[in-house]
């Protein structure tokens, strides 16, 4: 049995917000081509019958839908792909999961929503001040309000979400409020996304994390988290949860953990396919799944091309007793997120040497007995 994860770009780089800090429209702004707009119904049946020729009764397939905005896409696009999907023969099972920043979110797209079990992310950023000032619709007008009527929606109609929150500068401050938001909304699953530079960007952007606040907010909210844990109370923090699984059985939860980048298959809505989210860009475009499998996608020039990048580490890792655990991590967040430019500080190291004890501490005890820790599932969706 294989595994599958395919992420969809079916609205391409549109979006109704106007994110400051947005990576993937400054990705899309480096291309030939900025948006693929809308995919095409004809696009679609041949990315999907191409997706069935690739996989093996057994086999099991998670869509994942990004954008953009994908819900752009409109919800007779998704009844269309489900659709098709439940045509594939018998024996092929297939997840979805959809992000999205809840602007669109009503009755008929949570009644969808609940009928397929999609597992649905939902952007916000927990803290009105911070994020009403970088997600703004396309007038300037703040989003919170909305972000959260939408939660509220979800939750009536009983469908999973997690919040993906962008851990910006600014909101790294606050770790203290932002964990106190988490518990006053009742967030069972939180994924902080570590808000990157624009690529090229030779001034530090204000919204970009530094490997200081990086360090600073996930020891404050891990001592937050922990006093929580031990009163019987779990959340997922999806930085913890795969640490913590990492040490506890080598389970390596988000891409890129260990250093070492896999190649992706993230789709864009003319069909092209990507080896990452992160570089999306005319170089690395491996050509399309609705002319080529995935077997033939994965054997391309570009993908040794790409996997070349991620082999150079910062020199702060020789000496690191993590290295081999961290194997230096994700390529893209080598530089400002984990390591300053000069090399004298990472906020990873930061993070795993104060936590430590109480870490491996917790490894030891998932090893002994995992009932205590039920409830906590990271949610797969990598990208905010």
């Amino acid at each position: 049995m294989k595994n599958y994860s395919i992420m969809l770009k079916p609205a391409s780089s549109l979006c109704d917000l106007r994110c400051r800090y947005c990576f993937y429209a400054d990705v899309a702004a480096r291309r030939s081509v900025r948006s693929f707009g809308m995919m095409q119904d004809s696009v679609l049946r041949r990315i999907m019958e191409n997706i069935a020729r690739s996989v093996a009764p057994g086999d099991h397939i998670t869509l994942m839908f990004q954008g953009g905005e994908p819900m752009l896409a409109g919800l007779d696009f998704f009844r269309t792909l489900t659709e098709i999907a439940d045509s594939w023969p018998s024996g092929i099972s297939v997840s979805y999961a959809l992000q999205t920043n809840a602007m669109h979110l009503d009755e008929a797209w949570c009644l969808f929503l609940k009928k397929h079990e999609f597992l649905v992310g939902v952007s916000h950023d927990l803290l009105a001040a911070q994020h009403n000032a970088a997600r703004v619709d396309a007038s300037g007008a703040p989003t919170m309000q909305r972000v959260e009527r939408s939660i509220s929606l979800l939750r009536k109609h009983d469908i999973a979400f997690n919040v993906l929150c962008t851990l910006t500068n600014p909101l790294a401050r606050h770790p203290q409020q932002v964990w106190k938001r988490i518990v006053q909304l009742n967030l069972p699953y939180v994924q902080f996304t570590p808000c990157l530079g624009f690529l090229e960007q030779t001034e530090k952007s204000p919204w970009a994390i530094t490997p200081e606040r990086f360090a600073s907010f996930y020891n404050g909210l891990f001592r937050l988290w922990l006093a929580d844990l031990r009163a019987g109370r779990c959340r997922s923090i999806k930085l913890f949860d795969d640490v913590l699984g990492a040490l506890a059985f080598g389970i390596s939860g988000a891409c890129g953990m260990g250093g070492r980048c896999h190649p992706q298959l993230v789709v864009e809505a003319d069909g092209t396919v990507y080896p990452c989210d992160f570089y999306c860009l005319d170089e690395y475009a491996l050509g399309s799944l609705a002319e080529m499998t995935i077997p033939q996608l994965l054997q391309q020039p570009a993908v040794t091309r790409f996997l070349s990048r991620s082999q150079t580490l910062p020199m702060r890792c020789s000496g690191c007793r993590w290295k081999e655990f961290c194997g230096g991590g994700c390529e893209r967040m080598r530089r400002g997120v984990c390591c300053t430019a000069d090399d004298t500080f990472c906020g990873y190291e930061s993070f795993l040497e104060e936590n430590q004890n109480e870490l491996l501490a917790l490894a030891r005890s998932m090893q002994d007995n995992r009932s205590w820790i039920h409830g906590i599932s990271p949610f797969r969706q990598d990208r905010a």
